[in-house]
This record gives structure tokens, C-alpha cells and sequence, in this order.
């Protein structure tokens, strides 16, 4: 009887209409570069758990190939929003262009600078990558910067490898499995996928609070929410809402098992391999943002970052206060 009542029950709800759209759904462009990645991991959240429906908020998502080219996408005017690193938010102010962030995702960067494992006898840190090839995500993103400033901090100058874009999904694991690249700076699911099948040593991890500070000084913001100020000022409701569905989907992630978030993205992400996401997931969960606010410290951190690898920026004026705007994180994360 109880299989008949679940059965008419589970007929009934086949039989039942969709919910309504919202009235007040807004659409929204928004731009990330290698959506598979962890470091965009409350994106795919918030999309596959419906928070951005929840919100009312029609959500079309353009992945791109690394963050700098989501940036271009923006100040072209390709996209309203985009999920990308905090720095860039500072490089444009430097500009001229006041672009903010809204929501901070990741309070560590969760980049990992790795070696070719037949090269770890000679390539120890940073000061051996002198006339290397390292594989980023693409020349000017996150990946790119970390590499450059590792290799800064180590005597190096930035200039003195060869930086090779390579993706953010399995083209970056093949260009390693060939030798086509000698280092890779990049993020996981790529690089739990090279460290299970023994292709990489790990020389710098930025998943954790101490491999970040050891490289950096302090805590590094990564992952935010940014779009210009003029779109902020014309869409402040919308603004709300996109936010509002990222509060819900850091609420998510911290409340959830990581086996729970490998069953909510595509198994695409999980490169065949899902118990091998579920150790991804786990080395990366430190770094996710608990309020969705970055620290001054980390700000400050993420300033002297961009200007030690920027001549131009040295003498540039840069208020940190106009780089985030907070008013909507409080709002939504309550």
C-alpha cells in the first residue's frame, strides 16, 4: 500500500506543472574563465542547486579561458558579471576603470605551483625556473601572476620563463603528460589529477592558510564577484540577487560533505575519475570564504602582489576601499 500511495504520489508530481518564473527575473551575463575548476566551484553551485533561479535571477554563464580573458569580456561589454580573481578589480582602478567587487568566493587562491616529477631532482623551487616552460591557465590570469610573483620572491624576474597557456581542464593535463610544459601553475581538479598519477611534485600550495601566507606574507582574497560600477549603480537589484544566489552557495559549501559536492556537479568535472574529485574537493574546502568579505590584511596582501609584478602600478594611486563594495554580502549573507 505504501508503494502504490508513493507511486500515485510520484505520478501525481510528474503530472504537476513547473513552477512559475519569477516576475521579477532579471537576466544576467556572466563571465568565468575554466568553470570546471574548484576556484569557480560556488558558480557551478549556484547554478546546479537552482540558487540563481531561487533568486530570479536567469543566469546565461560564458566560460572563457582563463581570467584574463573574462576581464576583456566585461569592459567590452560581452557580460554584465564576472566570477574571476580580486586583483583584477585593482589592475583597473589603476586604469582608470572602476570595476568592484561584490562577493568574495575564495579566501585563498587554491593555486598549486608543481613540477614535471622527472624534473624534481633538478628543478627544486621557484629560483630553478629560470628558462622554463610553465603551463597557466591563460598569460594574465591568476594562474600566470602566481607563477611570476613565486618566481619574484625567489630572485627570479618575471620575465624569466615562458609562460604557456593551457587551459583550465584536460588540455592542461596532456600538455603535462607530453612534457609540452616543465611546470604548472594551476588549480585543482587539474592538479589532484596530475598528483594521483605521479606527474607533478608540489613546490607551492596556496589551498591552505599556511601555504598561503609562506608565499604571500598574509591571507590572498581569490575568487570574488566583480563588475563595473556603472552596472551596480543601474542594476542594483540585480546586483542583490546575483549575490544574494553566491551567499547561498558559500552557505552550501560549507555545510556540505565533499562526496555531496562531487554529486552536484557535472561528472564531466570529474575528469572519470570521482573519488578522485572528492579528494580535490577536500584538499581545496579550507579555502572557500566563510563571510564573503575579504580582510584588509588580504586586500593589502593582493595590492602589494600587483604592484611587485607591475612597474606601472608602483606609483599608482590605488584606494582599496573602492576595489569591494559590501553593502550587498551583508545583506544577503544575513
Amino acid at each position: 500500500m505504501q508503494r502504490r500511495s508513493f507511486l500515485a504520489g510520484a505520478a501525481a508530481l510528474a503530472l504537476a506543472p513547473a513552477a512559475p518564473a519569477r516576475a521579477d527575473t532579471v537576466k544576467v551575463r556572466i563571465g568565468v574563465g575554466g568553470k570546471p575548476l574548484l576556484y569557480y566551484l560556488p558558480l557551478t553551485i549556484a547554478e546546479r542547486k537552482g540558487f540563481f533561479k531561487e533568486e530570479g535571477v536567469e543566469a546565461e554563464i560564458n566560460d572563457f579561458g582563463g581570467g584574463a580573458r573574462s576581464l576583456q569580456a566585461l569592459i567590452g561589454g560581452s557580460v554584465d558579471v564576472v566570477t574571476g580573481a580580486y586583483e583584477h578589480t585593482i589592475r583597473m582602478q589603476a586604469k582608470g576603470q572602476d570595476v568592484r567587487a561584490v562577493c568574495e568566493l575564495g579566501r585563498f587562491p587554491a593555486i598549486v605551483i608543481g613540477v614535471r616529477k622527472d624534473l624534481a631532482d633538478t628543478v627544486k623551487s621557484a629560483a630553478d625556473f629560470k628558462g622554463r616552460k610553465i603551463g597557466v591557465t591563460a598569460p594574465g590570469s591568476s594562474t600566470s601572476l602566481t607563477a611570476q610573483y613565486a618566481m619574484i620572491k625567489a630572485g627570479l624576474k618575471a620575465t624569466d620563463a615562458a609562460l604557456i597557456g593551457v587551459g583550465g581542464g584536460a588540455g592542461a593535463i596532456a600538455a603535462m603528460k607530453k612534457g609540452e610544459i616543465d611546470a604548472i601553475s594551476h588549480l585543482d581538479p587539474v592538479i589532484a589529477k596530475l598528483e594521483a598519477d605521479g606527474d607533478i611534485k608540489v613546490i607551492i600550495d596556496t589551498r591552505t592558510e599556511a601555504g598561503t601566507r609562506a608565499l604571500f606574507g598574509g591571507p590572498n582574497p581569490a575568487a570574488v564577484v566583480y563588475t563595473k560600477q556603472d552596472w551596480i549603480e543601474h542594476h542594483a537589484a540585480a546586483t542583490q540577487k546575483v549575490v544574494n544566489a553566491f551567499a547561498k552557495s558559500l552557505k552550501w559549501i560549507v555545510a556540505a560533505t565533499p562526496e555531496e559536492i562531487a554529486d552536484t556537479v557535472p561528472p564531466a568535472y570529474h575528469f572519470g575519475d570521482k573519488p578522485l574529485y572528492v579528494q580535490a574537493v577536500k584538499n581545496s574546502l579550507e579555502s572557500y570564504s566563510r563571510t564573503g568579505i575579504p580582510t584588509q590584511e588580504g586586500m593589502a596582501s593582493v595590492l602589494e602582489l600587483v604592484r611587485t609584478l607591475d612597474p606601472d602600478l608602483q606609483g599608482a594611486k590605488i584606494d582599496l576601499a573602492t576595489t569591494f563594495e559590501d553593502r550587498f554580502v551583508k545583506r544577503a549573507m544575513g
